[in-house]
């Protein structure tokens, strides 16, 4: 009789050990992703721009003390939320030669700093428009299905995440940076502009066989170091009008959403807003065990990024987990880490 109970326990645990399986294998099998330097892992190492961060000290928190094109001392939001749907650690870049199909299979991102909805923001610094990034896409599905065969490939396709996460760059880059955009359109108007490409390429994903697609929003701007150290009228504190725009802009994105998910049968399309986290936490800091959220740990951490951050610096922090900040532009690992747990258990836990 206690034989008989011990197989039934035995059996019981090995199918749901199978059912475990069967469940996060058919729910997501690979995460794509498509960007901005929030989830480049170094595609820019691979282009002539001198939007890099493959030099120390970037990585230096990274498994190994490495540096591999992510502008962080560690790993970033991407990499955070492959690891908490069950996949891998770290998502690999698509141009990055240490990586073939066999990595990409399970996650990979075609993102490129600097770049954003519009083209001309991406041409300020020479890096990888969005039109591009989607046709490396376009030739990374070739590459799948020699790779894993039609079927499966096409469960894939299917069945992975496809997150994004820009615009940033098309404000502060670009419209406020420039005349050309800010001569033509109002604020509100670029706005507009920027959620029309946005529908087209979600369209477009679709239409290449996308079906769950989380939309990324943007930051409180405004609360960036390098926004803030300019803000001398405001004494360095966050600008408000840049935080507004993110806000206005965010809740349009959360408008094309809810046409969308109408529009396309089959669509499972979320808003991964990390505005009010990332608020919360640059507004309480020790709350969330940070001690300065003002400034960056890079450098003198007012303006410093990409090549301006280097590892000769003696202002450099000693203990990044104390920053909210990384450089003037983008945050530690440990706010990527704290800013993707939330977006797990509140937006994307509906595809686990």
């Amino acid at each position: 009789m206690a034989n008989l109970h011990i197989s039934y326990i035995l059996l019981l645990t090995q199918f749901l050990v199978l059912l475990s399986t069967s469940i996060t294998g058919a729910k997501v099998p690979a995460i794509i992703v498509f960007g901005d330097s929030t989830v480049d892992a170094g595609n820019n190492n691979r282009i002539p721009t001198i939007a890099r961060s493959n030099f120390e000290p970037y990585g230096r928190d990274f498994a190994g003390g490495k540096p591999t094109g992510r502008f962080s001392n560690g790993r970033i939001p991407t990499d955070f939320i492959s690891e908490a749907l069950g996949l891998k650690p770290t998502i690999p870049a698509y141009l990055d030669p240490a990586f073939n199909i066999s990595d990409f299979a399970t996650g990979v991102t075609f993102a490129s700093a600097g770049t954003g909805y519009d083209n001309a923001t991406s041409a300020v610094l020479s890096v990888i428009p969005l039109w591009k990034e989607l046709e490396y896409y376009k030739d990374y599905q070739k590459r799948l299905k020699a790779y894993q065969g039609e079927q499966k490939a096409s469960e894939t396709i299917t069945e992975a995440l496809y997150m994004t996460s820009m615009g940033t760059n098309d404000f502060l880059e670009n419209y406020y940076a420039f005349p050309v955009r800010s001569s033509r359109y109002t604020v509100q108007g670029y706005q507009d502009y920027l959620v029309g490409i946005a529908g087209s390429f979600i369209k477009e994903l679709y239409g290449l066989g996308a079906r769950k697609i989380s939309l990324g929003g943007i930051p409180p701007m405004g609360c960036l170091p390098l926004e803030r150290t300019g803000n001398f009228i405001g004494r360095n504190d966050c600008v408000e009008r840049y935080n507004t725009v993110s806000l206005e802009f965010n809740g349009k994105l959360e408008k094309l959403i809810s046409t969308l998910n109408k529009e396309l049968p089959g669509i499972k399309l979320v808003f991964s807003n990390p505005y009010y986290p990332l608020l919360n936490i640059i507004r309480q800091p020790s709350s969330y065990g940070f001690d300065v959220s003002s400034v960056a740990c890079c450098a003198t951490g007012m303006f410093e990024m990409g090549y301006a951050c280097n590892r000769n610096d003696m202002f450099t922090c000693t203990d990044a987990n104390k920053y909210v900040f990384w450089d003037s532009f983008h945050p530690t690992q440990k706010t990527s880490r704290i800013i993707s747990d939330y977006l797990v258990k509140n937006v994307l836990t509906q595809f686990l």
